[in-house]
């Protein structure tokens, strides 16, 4: 079909569309839409990504005074995690009416002038209070993951996250002691997300925290390797993954001369595998306990 002059590289509502006769239900069916959300419909020459999702979510889904947060928050700020079509994560104020909508995560708080941003000319929770709400809704080693994502790109600091911290400690607010918590564990240096997957897993399995991409050198001042993680005192390395499975036999063989390198240097180095870690963490976990107690 022939598409609207008025649609064209437009999203709109699918009830708009039809009252003003511009389609029909079964237009909309069509290959020249694409559905965003029920009852939601954009031109099929767009790219859906996931800012347009959350533009499309405050536009015609989100009550006033609606801004987008959590880890759609964090995307928005430059971290490169998840898929254009994860739900759209929006903050409301606490008596607005919630949101049924498929694709649309709604969560109900009061957000102060102070902690809202215009990105992309969508108003959106500043780096810091999205580091609070992603401490608030997930887990903690995925809150800490996006978080150092958030730290690697410069989006917040430490010191910017600390005296958000001071600040509410001081007003008694719920959930400190749990955001004091998530602090002790970020760390800007990680490299990726299943680096500080595992980082904070093994920390809340009890394990001391360890350097993070730490830098060995010889006897001779000469740098040997660079490792995802080590206890120096002990002369323990975790090096996650490698490329034991998806290298190149070049690759493999200048990973295994590596290796040899830092044994020389009497280190000794436990490589964590995707595999292992989700089958058996609690055995990997005892090697290492046991590495860091022999040495």
């Amino acid at each position: 079909m022939v598409v609207p002059t008025s649609l064209r590289g437009k999203v709109f509502s699918a009830r708009y569309a039809i009252g003003a006769g511009l389609v029909t239900p079964d237009h909309l069916r069509s290959r020249a839409w694409q559905r965003v959300f029920r009852g939601i419909y954009a031109d099929a020459s767009l790219t859906v990504t996931h800012q347009l999702r959350c533009a499309a979510a405050l536009a015609f889904l989100a009550p006033p005074g609606a801004a987008v947060a959590g880890r759609s928050a964090a995307r928005l700020h430059g971290v490169m995690l998840g898929t254009a079509d994860d739900p759209v994560e929006l903050l409301v104020p606490p008596l607005a009416p919630r949101c049924r909508q498929g694709g649309v995560a709604v969560h109900h708080g009061v957000l102060g002038t102070a902690d809202r941003v215009v990105v992309e000319r969508l108003p959106v929770t500043s780096p810091a209070r999205t580091c609070w709400d992603l401490v608030s809704w997930l887990d903690p080693v995925e809150a800490v993951v996006w978080i150092d994502r958030l730290l690697a790109l410069g989006r917040v600091t430490t010191a910017e996250l600390s005296d958000w911290l001071a600040r509410h400690r001081a007003a008694a607010t719920r959930g400190v002691r749990r955001f004091e918590r998530a602090l002790s564990l970020v760390d800007a240096r990680s490299e990726s997300p299943a680096e500080s997957r595992l980082r904070v897993r093994l920390a809340l399995a009890g394990l001391r925290p360890p350097a993070v991409q730490y830098e060995i050198y010889d006897a001779d001042g000469r740098f040997v390797a660079r490792v995802d993680l080590a206890w120096p005192e002990r002369k323990v390395a975790v090096e996650y993954d490698g490329v034991w499975h998806v290298g190149s036999a070049a690759q493999i063989h200048a990973e295994r001369r590596r290796l040899s390198a830092l044994a020389s240097c009497g280190w000794s180095v436990l490589v964590a595998t995707s595999d292992r870690l989700r089958d058996d963490f609690a055995g990997f976990t005892a090697e290492l306990r046991a590495a860091l107690r022999t040495r």
